[in-house]
């Protein structure tokens, strides 16, 4: 337990200081190649950093079989976007706070109205359609179809994503790796080693926080249903949050909300495409729960981006939201009728003794 408990503390530095290296060599990279802080953001930062989520459900799906490779993957893929439109932009919002207050940035929220919309808009969509699979039952044919259908939403928003995402944000603070080499130059061959020096770091990291922490929990006693859809994710979209909140320390608030919308919409087509069309994609009402949550949740921000009301408060909120569905999920998970499925091993459990009737 001390040697998990270690291991998971330095996963976590290797993650803050891998998520460092990256977010500095992906504004680098945008800056090269011309490229708008919307697409740098929704694009770049956030399908980079989405890769150590995306890769748990497929290998636990092909991997581990179908009966728990489904149930872990499924809880996988649909933790993420339940994690990123709640928990993830809720702090986003306090660290905005924060900062504030402490006098580390000056200006209030600002961001790219465009960009934050579109993203928005192209989530509700495709996990919603994801959402109304689950609730219907189809021949697997047609689950394939609806499966192509979503992963196709997802070249239609990077399309419209480059075609209008803002102008080229301004120069980043001086290249990591250049620091070191003391070149006096951010050209690509730099560049890019860094760049994927901090992907490597955020894989790697992520990976043994995520073996590590399921040790924990297991040790601890989590129910399967908690372990797969929220503790998984909580290591897993690490980079997101780490990644947005320097972000925000800088001001720079359109890459910080991009690179968690953007990869919001990313987990919306690309996962969970592969979960409807590999897996049985039987949603229990505590993952419906969970979905409905996150759509209600990116609504309602639209709805504040559209009446011009966004603010770091109403974004902190979101943190408030995801306590309120952990436990409403903790206590559907507990209730009658769903304990012996978190507890497989419940299952072989000897019947209990016939209470003994004494003789007349």
């Amino acid at each position: 337990m001390t040697l998990a408990i270690v291991v998971l503390i330095i996963s976590l530095v290797v993650i803050v200081a891998a998520a460092e290296l990256f977010t500095n060599g992906i504004e680098w990279l945008g800056q090269r190649l011309e490229l708008s802080e919307g697409v740098v953001g929704s694009v770049l930062a956030a399908v980079g950093t989405a890769l150590p989520e995306t890769l748990i459900p497929i290998v636990a799906v092909l991997c581990f079989g179908q009966r728990e490779g489904d149930d872990v993957g499924i809880g996988a893929i649909t933790g993420a976007p339940f994690m990123l439109s709640t928990l993830t932009l809720g702090l986003c919002g306090i660290a905005g706070m924060l900062f504030l207050r402490s006098g580390k940035r000056t200006k209030e929220l600002t961001y790219n109205t465009v960009v934050m919309t579109r993203d928005l808009k192209f989530f509700i969509l495709a996990y919603a359609i994801a959402l109304g699979t689950a609730a219907l039952t189809f021949h697997p044919v047609a689950r394939y179809f609806m499966a192509g259908l979503i992963l196709m939403i997802y070249p239609v928003y990077l399309y419209f994503t480059f075609q209008s995402s803002g102008d080229v944000g301004e120069e980043p603070e001086k290249l990591y790796l250049d620091r070191v080499l003391k070149k006096g130059s951010n050209k690509l061959r730099y560049i890019l080693p860094q760049v994927m020096l901090g992907l490597l770091g955020i894989v790697g990291g992520a990976y043994f926080f995520v073996d590590y922490i399921q040790d924990i929990a297991e040790y601890l006693g989590f129910p399967a249903l908690v372990l797969s859809l929220v503790v998984c994710p909580i290591a897993t979209e690490l980079p997101e949050k780490v990644n947005s909140i320097l972000w925000i320390r800088q001001g720079k608030d359109t890459l910080a909300m991009g690179n968690v919308t953007g990869a919001m919409v990313f987990q919306s087509c690309i996962p969970v495409a592969f979960g409807v069309a590999f897996t049985p994609w039987n949603l229990d009402s505590g993952v419906v729960m969970t979905g409905v949550v996150a759509i209600f949740s990116a609504s309602v921000l639209l709805l504040l981006i559209k009446l011009k009301k966004l603010s770091f408060p109403f974004l902190a909120a979101g943190a408030v939201l995801y306590v309120g569905a952990v436990t409403l999920l903790l206590n559907l998970d507990t209730a009658p009728g769903h304990g012996v499925k978190s507890h497989p091993s419940a299952e072989h459990a000897a019947p209990a003794a016939a209470p003994v009737v004494p003789a007349p």
